[in-house]
């Protein structure tokens, strides 16, 4: 009997360490490889594809709509599509082109819900970049380390500058500028061709310019 209780004790462990491992096998493979994994009926695949994604999609949402607790759920619905509609993936694309074209067209479809209505319209775009995302760059990088003021000035400098913005424009550059997009990327995601996506690229920079010299003058 105490055999039979000792072998009981260890199964919970040894069930627990290969939950892990694989865990950590799906942290080493492609998208490509997590994708087809999930296809094939790994339950756990499709949880690894919510850590990848969840935050910087969460990230981009919030600094195209502003609004944080709207955004978790655009975010949500994102990762519902996702599911329901994994099979149709082409997987000779990039899953982050797709991903990212399904939580584009969520925020899209919100500000244009919002633009029917006047008083939201004008509604500030509030941001809450962690020290972890990749915000634009207006250091000097011979700065002290404890220039901290004026790195959190320009920053907000920098958010007031992006919310001026048309919403147009300003998606094209949170994709280019804040996300890293390459503007193949930008096309497939907004929908737009590759002269549509420079064009207005290249408007929502001279805006921008525009918008944030006399602010850090």
């Amino acid at each position: 009997m105490a055999g039979i209780r000792e072998d009981e004790s260890v199964q919970p462990i040894a069930h627990e360490g290969k939950a892990h491992e694989r865990n950590f096998k799906l942290r080493e493979l492609s998208d490509a490889d997590v994708v087809q994994a999930s296809l094939d009926g790994d339950d756990r695949a499709f949880g690894e594809l919510v850590r990848r994604y969840d935050q910087r999609l969460l990230n981009f949402v919030y600094r195209t709509i502003g609004d944080r607790e709207r955004s978790e759920d655009l975010i949500q619905e994102t990762f519902v599509r996702v599911y329901r509609h994994l099979h149709r993936f082409d997987q000779s694309k990039k899953f982050s082109t797709w991903i990212y074209t399904i939580s584009s067209n969520l925020a899209k479809n919100e500000l244009r819900n919002r633009s029917r209505n006047p008083l939201v319209l004008f509604q500030t775009i509030k941001k809450n970049w962690s020290t972890d995302d990749r915000p634009l760059e207006w250091e000097d990088p011979k700065y002290k380390p404890d220039d901290l003021y004026r790195k959190r000035y320009l920053r907000a400098r920098v958010e007031e500058a992006v919310e001026e913005l048309p919403k147009h424009h300003r998606m094209v550059f949170v994709l280019r500028e804040l996300e890293g997009k390459t503007y193949e990327e930008i096309a497939e995601i907004t929908g737009c061709n590759l002269g549509t996506v420079k064009s207005r690229l290249n408007r929502a920079r001279n805006n921008f310019a525009k918008i944030i010299a006399p602010m850090i003058e």
